[in-house]
């Protein structure tokens, strides 16, 4: 199993939306939110992902078509 973390930045109009949550079911990723702040103008959120390392490459690239940046994280931010 591969392990990935990633800091997503969401524009406004997708702070409601379920992304995290759809990149799990639809790519069989297991998600940990590790850290976040969302407003009602701006989100970000730093996400734990583990499985395959090709799902989870599929997963990442959907997100970024959904419009949200991803920026990869060499080390965990709250494990320091």
């Amino acid at each position: 199993m591969a392990r990935r973390r990633v800091m997503f930045t969401f524009p406004p109009e997708l702070i409601t939306e379920p992304v995290i949550f759809n990149l799990g079911k639809q790519f069989k990723v297991v998600t940990n939110i590790r850290r976040a702040d969302v407003t009602e103008d701006r989100g970000w959120v730093v996400l734990e992902m583990e499985g395959r390392d090709e799902d989870i490459e599929r997963g990442i690239t959907w997100v970024i078509t959904k419009g949200v940046r991803v920026d990869p994280i060499g080390k965990d931010i709250v494990e320091g």
